[in-house]
């Protein structure tokens, strides 16, 4: 297993898509220092999301009953993710010849 900061590829991270390795959050953060944060996990066959939509209606809908506020719209959130899925999958696609 390859170690976190050790990882290539992109994040989505303040609306911009940013080398894995570049990210940095500030050690004060609430969701770090306070583990306050929600989260979904996405699985992604032949290039497809699995139920996107449902995902991030149930990412809103966590985040509602933890009283945060997500500063992007469902929509943004989407459109990010599926940009992350497509610069991974041209990513993989030069490693490995395909």
């Amino acid at each position: 297993m390859i170690p976190y900061d050790k990882r290539e590829g992109k994040i989505w991270y303040n609306n911009e898509l940013v080398d894995w390795n570049n990210v940095k959050l500030h050690v004060l953060s609430h969701g770090l220092h306070y583990a306050s944060c929600v989260f979904e996990g996405l699985r992604v066959y032949d290039g497809s999301i699995f139920k996107l939509e449902e995902h991030t209606e149930r990412l809103y809908h966590s985040a509602k009953r933890m009283d945060i506020e997500i500063p992007y719209s469902k929509e943004e959130i989407n459109t990010a993710t599926k940009k992350i899925v497509a610069s991974q999958k041209k990513g993989k696609s030069n490693s490995v010849g395909k």
